[in-house]
């Protein structure tokens, strides 16, 4: 258990590097980086969508509901500071914080 609580520890601090390095970036190119999209529930031509993008500073989650003749709407939105959201992350999925940490490993190269 010890080992385990290590590594997640060290993960967490990897990504929190990593997210402060990709807010630079995205300081530096005014782009914001998508760390992943999922998509939720599927309805006929309808969808709902998870967007979550880091910005200057901050991961911003949205839901998304769209598609069909159903107007784009965003049904939640949920905004971070870049030093809380690798806890909350965790706490979601390790498998998708695990997602995010390879996606910017490969991004900011």
């Amino acid at each position: 258990m010890v080992k385990q609580s290590t590594l997640d520890g060290w993960l967490l601090n990897h990504f929190s590097e990593l997210l402060k390095k990709g807010s630079l970036h995205v300081a530096k190119t005014k782009t914001p980086i998508v760390l992943y999209r999922n998509t939720m529930e599927e309805e006929g031509e309808s969808y709902q969508e998870t967007i979550c993008t880091l910005t200057e500073g901050y991961v911003v989650i949205q839901v998304i509901t769209s598609g069909g003749g159903i107007v784009p709407s965003v049904q939640q939105q949920l905004v971070f500071p870049i030093d809380e959201f690798p806890d909350w992350l965790m706490r979601q999925s390790k498998d998708l914080l695990q997602r995010c940490v390879d996606f910017l490993e490969d991004q900011l190269k």
